[in-house]
């Protein structure tokens, strides 16, 4: 059997931990301006972020989309 790792950038990384390192690079003012959802925008939190993404498919994806495009920004 061969080891082959998953070309996936997703790959075993928590919703959470793609949020929280999106809120560290960006914050949630820029996020509200990148991403129109209104759990950026008013009173934003984690917790309540999380909750929405993980009912709303469309979000979640801009947000997974968001942080596979700025992972080169991370390493800096």
């Amino acid at each position: 059997m061969e080891n082959s790792k998953s070309k996936d950038p997703l790959h075993g990384i928590t919703l959470l931990r793609i949020l929280e390192q999106l809120v560290e690079y960006y914050g949630f003012d820029t996020l509200g301006e990148l991403i129109k959802i209104k759990c950026f925008t008013d009173n934003p939190s984690i917790k309540s972020s999380l909750t929405f993404l993980r009912k709303t498919d469309w979000a979640r994806k801009q947000i997974e989309e968001l942080y596979i495009q700025s992972l080169s920004k991370f390493a800096k």
